[in-house]
């Protein structure tokens, strides 16, 4: 941990993040540190903006240097190090920073919860699961701020995934929870360093990705080692969040407080139109990967699995039951109320 703090300090020093930085500060000026799971090229889109405006408004009352994925600490241990102070806010979902609480699981892509990016603020700004997420991450000194949806989860492959059989013993590089899902269909998922995902689809170590859309896809050079691009999904939106240590957050005043909220709100809506847009555009007018899909009739195994999987996961815990029967709901009044809501 000495070492970690010694490299803590002098990396603060070049992180680039708050534009602010270069002139002087005053000795009052709030410094936070905050670390997202996206690499550089994502950042710039997914959370960069809104903490380059956050730093402009707050001037010398406050600045927040932004670290990238594994930059300070490897993603997986970003809730220890928020938890204990070593830095002050996350960006990332539940289930890559090993979060430990009952809602960990149900962070990144949980199988067929959402089906377009929309159904993330609606199930936590109307359903009732900001509530949950708030009371459990206060049982661990987290302050859970905001939810947000990402991309769709689709599969980019070297080889071409036109059936089921087509995915098994296929090395794919996915998150914890979607990874457990995907083994039934013979998938093999693989941990590895976010920045190292490109060498090993280009060495052979993995066969694909079940991380993101397709705007992910040629934003961060996924793209230029893939051939394919599956256009069934597992879901329709990443469920993300904003996160910060809860001393550093409760000493905030009030209106500082509420421009994070302001700022995190319009990362929120940037990604709702960068996503949806780009995964549009690029299926139509991208040229680095051909689309490929599995027919609706084989695929609805899949679907069918995953509410299996649903109740397998409801029975570990009576928090984990209240999720899954909000999903259930939730996805029931989505079908009732027809299109657009839901097609078929």
């Amino acid at each position: 941990m000495t070492t970690r703090r010694k490299f803590l300090t002098s990396a603060a020093v070049g992180a680039a993040a708050a534009p602010l930085a270069a002139p002087a500060l005053a000795q009052s000026t709030i410094r936070w540190r905050m670390q997202t799971y996206a690499g550089p090229a994502l950042a710039e889109h997914v959370i960069k903006p809104a903490i380059d405006s956050f730093n402009k408004i707050a001037g010398d009352r406050m600045q927040i240097e932004l670290f990238f994925a594994d930059q300070l600490v490897p993603t997986g241990e970003l809730f220890r190090a928020m938890q204990n102070g070593t830095i002050d806010a996350v960006q990332s979902d539940d289930d890559s920073m090993a979060s430990p609480t009952e809602v960990t699981v149900f962070g990144g892509y949980f199988p067929f919860a959402s089906r377009y990016s929309l159904d993330v603020p609606v199930l936590f700004n109307q359903y009732g699961l900001n509530e949950i997420w708030d009371a459990e991450y206060s049982a661990v000194g987290v302050k859970h701020l905001s939810a947000g949806a990402w991309d769709p989860c689709h599969f980019a492959t070297k080889d071409p995934i036109r059936s089921l059989a087509d995915l098994e013993g296929k090395r794919v590089f996915t998150f914890p929870t979607a990874g457990r899902f995907l083994t039934q269909f013979g998938v093999v998922p693989v941990t590895l360093p976010w920045e190292d995902i490109e060498v090993a689809v280009q060495t052979g170590e993995l066969d694909g990705i079940a991380w993101s859309g397709i705007t992910e896809d040629y934003t961060v050079g996924w793209a230029d080692v893939t051939n394919y691009f599956l256009t069934n999904n597992i879901s329709g939106a990443w469920a993300g969040s904003f996160f910060a240590n809860m001393e550093s957050y409760n000493a905030l005043p009030d209106d500082l407080k509420e421009l994070l909220k302001v700022c995190m709100d319009q990362s929120h809506y940037y990604r709702q139109w960068w996503y949806w847009g780009g995964e549009a555009n690029l299926r139509v007018n991208g040229t680095k990967m051909e689309l490929t899909s599995i027919p609706d009739a084989e695929w609805q195994q899949v679907e069918d699995a995953a509410l299996k999987f649903w109740d397998e996961i409801a029975a570990e815990s009576e928090t984990k039951a209240k999720v899954v029967e909000i999903f259930k709901q939730y996805n029931a009044d989505m079908v009732k109320a027809g299109r657009p809501y839901r097609y078929g």
